[in-house]
């Protein structure tokens, strides 16, 4: 969606080698820098990897944080303290250590965009997920509370609210789910996009249901 709207795109993965097999006519060009087994939950990888953007790019105007990841299914006394931490790492630690890294950046241009990927769980509790639910809370504090702190700043910082999206993962773990009623990667991207666009720029700590049909 960022390709097509004409965006210089800045990526990373853990993995190594996949986002060059997902984005091969992205990678190894002067336009977009694809930058495969970057851990950043690490504030060092992370901080090297914005480096590089900044000096290939000179600027940053969108940052999204999409890296996180679901475990649940036990009630909290049956939950693992390594459960706790993995979820508060991917989906909260990820999005602090990335936000820390380029928002001063964007402060001295005085202009960009942050988009967060937090869940509708994050407004209540929900039965045997307590982790998850805290993790993706803490996404939406954290984004209001940004909000609150660089709008003066010329910064929009929002997030999103997907419902069960549409993913082989997803199809795996609920074979029997109705997946009609899912929200497909290509509709989530098309509102972060908007979020990221100039079009938004009015809009300030919102936390932005996207749940489809469901």
């Amino acid at each position: 969606a960022f390709e097509a709207a004409g965006a210089t795109l800045v990526a990373t993965d853990s993995s190594s080698g996949r986002l060059s097999g997902m984005f091969p006519k992205l990678a190894n060009t002067a336009d977009h820098l694809l930058a495969d087994g970057v851990d950043i939950t690490h504030p060092e990888a992370a901080q090297a990897f914005i480096d590089e953007t900044l000096r290939r790019f000179k600027r940053i105007d969108v940052l999204i944080n999409t890296v996180g990841g679901y475990r649940a299914g036990t009630p909290l006394h049956e939950t693992s303290l390594e459960t706790f931490d993995l979820m508060m790492n991917l989906n909260v630690r990820s999005m602090l250590i990335m936000c820390r890294a380029v928002i001063p950046t964007m402060l001295k241009q005085g202009t960009g965009k942050v988009v967060n990927v937090s869940s509708p769980i994050a407004n209540h509790g929900s039965e045997n997920a307590s982790a998850y639910s805290a993790a993706k809370s803490a996404v939406a504090r954290i984004t209001e509370s940004m909000a609150a702190e660089y709008k003066r700043a010329g910064l929009n910082i929002n997030a999103i609210l997907p419902g069960t999206i549409d993913t082989p993962q997803n199809h795996a773990a609920m074979p029997e789910a109705d997946s009609s009623t899912w929200v497909t990667p290509n509709a989530l991207a098309d509102v972060i996009l908007f979020l990221s666009s100039d079009a938004a720029h009015i809009i300030q700590g919102v936390l932005l249901p996207v749940t489809g049909k469901g």
